[in-house]
């Protein structure tokens, strides 16, 4: 029986699901509330654990194509620029995880996993009201437009309207910390020591760091930077930020932090918020994926990575499951995936993952098409 699943939620995790689920062969409807897909965001990290996943849909040839492809994971001390972690990445994470990291732009991820879909499985402009699960899976929208589906899969991020809706509202909760974003051309940096590796700077406390990487097929360098305010709640990540008052929170830092944000022009600054890990994603024939279910401070660069994994092991879940079948299908996707999750969403809160050392194994090596399913 062929299953007609619905994803609230055009996003890196739930376009990942929806081509995953196509490719094991459901009838897949995407519900995004926007009226278009737009060129929003800056950066995406693949990790080897990401890249993997998305390579086994065949994604490896859109994603090379724009992709840039970091010599090292480095981990350097704010002040003194010591090495004290390095990870080989490039051939040797092919040899050791079966995939490289790829970092690039958001967008360029996006159209790749767009244009894997055909064009009637987006449906835009639909933004979810209501959800009646008491017998069929019948949704409204905003619009005043309905829909009844097999299995409904909430991937609509931090304010989830189905997370709501399974487990009640509640509040992401602000850490006092506020993150900056912007990219900086290749040419007016090229200068600086390791400009082609993944970079973590480790600040003089736990909420400082800043993270630079090529993207853009290593035509631009992406800076991310976090730094401790308590007066900036603004979550949207596309409100513009002070050039200045950045240089300023990081001018005690090493000289090649400082001339890498001397080359900033222009800056995005959004306040992070955080929630602890939930004890179960599923009820009945309703579930949850990526942030709806995990949301995850940045200090890993892993959210979209976990989005990916569940996206991966949630069709693997649902492959030959008929409509009797889903919940217990469900109620099994979340066991696989809730221990990891929560590991990697309570370590980016903790920060301290990879400062010192290159115990990366635990984290990269994860492949979602091969990883035990639970019974």
């Amino acid at each position: 029986m062929t299953l007609r699943v619905g994803i609230v939620g055009g996003g890196i995790g739930g376009l990942t699901a929806a081509i995953a689920l196509r490719k094991i062969g459901q009838e897949v409807v995407v519900y995004e509330q926007a009226r278009q897909f737009s060129r929003v965001g800056a950066d995406i990290n693949l990790t080897p654990n990401a890249a993997i996943a998305l390579e086994g849909l065949g994604l490896g040839p859109a994603l090379r194509a724009t992709a840039a492809f970091p010599t090292h994971r480095l981990s350097r001390t704010w002040d003194t620029g010591e090495v004290t972690s390095r990870i080989e990445m490039r051939r040797a994470a092919e040899e050791r995880y079966g995939a490289s990291q790829y970092t690039m732009h958001r967008a360029d991820l996006l159209a790749a996993l767009e244009a894997a879909l055909p064009p009637n499985v987006a449906q835009l402009g639909k933004r979810l009201v209501t959800i009646n699960d008491e017998r069929d899976l019948a949704l409204r929208f905003a619009d005043g437009s309905t829909d009844q589906i097999d299995v409904l899969i909430g991937a609509d991020g931090i304010h989830s309207v189905v997370r709501a809706h399974l487990f009640g509202p509640d509040h992401p909760r602000f850490t006092g910390n506020v993150c900056f974003r912007s990219v900086v051309p290749i040419e007016r940096v090229a200068n600086l020591p390791h400009i082609d590796a993944f970079t973590k700077w480790w600040g003089p406390g736990p909420a400082e760091m800043l993270v630079q990487f090529p993207i853009s097929s290593g035509k631009v360098i992406f800076v991310f930077a976090t730094a401790p305010q308590t007066d900036w709640r603004d979550e949207s990540w596309t409100v513009p930020g002070n050039v200045e008052e950045l240089r300023r929170l990081y001018a005690a830092f090493h000289i090649d932090v400082r001339k890498l944000l001397d080359a900033v022009d222009e800056v995005l600054k959004q306040a992070l918020y955080d929630r602890d890990p939930l004890r179960a994603w599923s009820r009945g024939r309703v579930t949850l994926l990526g942030d709806a279910c995990h949301p995850m401070l940045p200090f890993m660069a892993q959210g979209s990575a976990m989005a990916i994994e569940d996206a991966i092991v949630l069709a693997r879940h649902l492959a030959g499951v008929d409509r009797a079948g889903v919940a217990d299908a469900l109620r099994r996707y979340g066991l696989t995936r809730l221990d990891r999750s929560s590991r990697v969403q309570l370590g980016s809160r903790a920060n301290n993952w990879l400062r010192e050392g290159n115990n990366g194994d635990w984290l990269y090596g994860y492949d979602a098409w091969h990883t035990p399913l639970a019974s």
